[in-house]
């Protein structure tokens, strides 16, 4: 991709760069050079999902309630973003114990006839100087880099590619019914939660779940990973990206609840897929807003990579973190992420609020 072209696709302000809010984070890892002059590819040349077509939930759409309760949210010792640590009360609240699958979000745009985000044609009137073949609906998917080499692209956006053709736009999700949906933005994950009468979690809601009444650096007892070699969560083995070993059986994404639920009964909050949350993001928790905290506004969410876009946090890590790349598998973990963008490891949850 020349200068030119990146540059208009990378406008830096204004009101082209608000209405097309996928291509700030394509253009800050191009910047970032993780991503080439190949970032609109015909096609992936890879298979990112497990092999194994197990339903490993057998119940699927239940929830479970969590008492109101007051915990230490965030840490200060791994990643400067979620600090600092503090102390927050929240009242009580209903869960899904498994992330929204194809089948629930199929339901979902066969009652709505809902159109995502990635399956909307782009208005080229919004981006003048683009070449239209530039500006095909589509998403992000991760691939092993070629040759083998940490130094190449992991990351393409590829036409086509949605939450119904999850792997290139040749795949689909038949047979995958319980497989968390992904490829869904913010603002897809917004309109199901609203259609189920549900919300999306706050950031507190999703980490109270995820430490399961525990202060540790992982829901579980002690502080290792896979304790005694025992995998508790969809994550990365071997050396991200070239090589992922699959030591827990699932070299993508795994169905939902392959992996034993946490205390509360609820399955996949750390590892699988990113979740989206209610909350925007800023750099830094606020150690004031400790009453069923709601993070920032609109206004005041920024992040360092995304200069000038409000971004949303997303919460939990997914199949593709890794120890030796992002140790985000870990309940106080956070994440921004464009709204508008969807992306092969990002999914979602509900909550509701309401007395037991």
């Amino acid at each position: 991709m020349n200068k030119a072209v990146f540059i208009s696709l990378c406008p830096s302000s204004g009101a082209n760069a608000k209405r097309f809010s996928l291509l700030p984070v394509f253009c800050y890892l191009m910047w970032a050079g993780l991503i080439p002059s190949t970032l609109f590819a015909a096609e992936a040349s890879h298979d990112n999902s497990s092999e194994n077509s197990q339903t490993c939930l057998k119940e699927i759409g239940s929830q479970v309630y969590v008492e109101g309760a007051k915990f230490v949210m965030g840490d200060d010792y791994t990643y400067r973003e979620e600090s600092p640590a503090h102390e927050v009360t929240l009242s009580g609240f209903w869960v899904d114990v498994h992330e929204v699958t194809n089948g629930q979000f199929a339901r979902f745009v066969a009652e709505t006839d809902y159109v995502t985000v990635a399956e909307r044609q782009p208005n080229p009137e919004d981006w003048p100087g683009v070449p239209a073949n530039l500006l095909e609906p589509g998403s992000t998917l991760f691939s092993l880099p070629q040759g083998g080499s940490a130094g190449a692209s992991w990351w393409s956006y590829v036409p086509g590619v949605n939450w119904r053709h999850p792997e290139g736009p040749a795949s689909s999700i038949e047979g995958k019914d319980n497989y968390p949906v992904v490829h869904v933005a913010w603002e897809d994950a917004q309109a199901y939660a609203s259609w189920a009468d549900r919300e999306l979690p706050s950031e507190a809601q999703f980490e109270l779940v995820a430490r399961s009444m525990k202060q540790g650096t992982y829901p579980w007892t002690g502080d290792e990973l896979a304790p005694g070699g025992h995998h508790r969560a969809n994550t990365w083995q071997g050396n991200f990206p070239v090589e992922n070993t699959a030591e827990d059986h699932h070299a993508g994404l795994a169905p939902v609840g392959c992996f034993e639920p946490n205390d509360f009964g609820a399955y996949d909050l750390i590892g699988n897929v990113w979740e989206w949350t209610a909350n925007w993001y800023a750099p830094r928790h606020n150690p004031l807003d400790k009453s069923n905290p709601i993070g920032p506004n609109q206004r005041e969410s920024f992040d360092y990579a995304n200069a000038g876009f409000p971004v949303k946090v997303i919460k939990g890590g997914s199949y593709l973190c890794a120890p030796n790349y992002c140790m985000r598998y870990r309940p106080a973990a956070r994440q921004a992420a464009d709204t508008g963008l969807g992306t092969s490891h990002i999914g979602f949850r509900t909550v509701k609020i309401t007395r037991q």
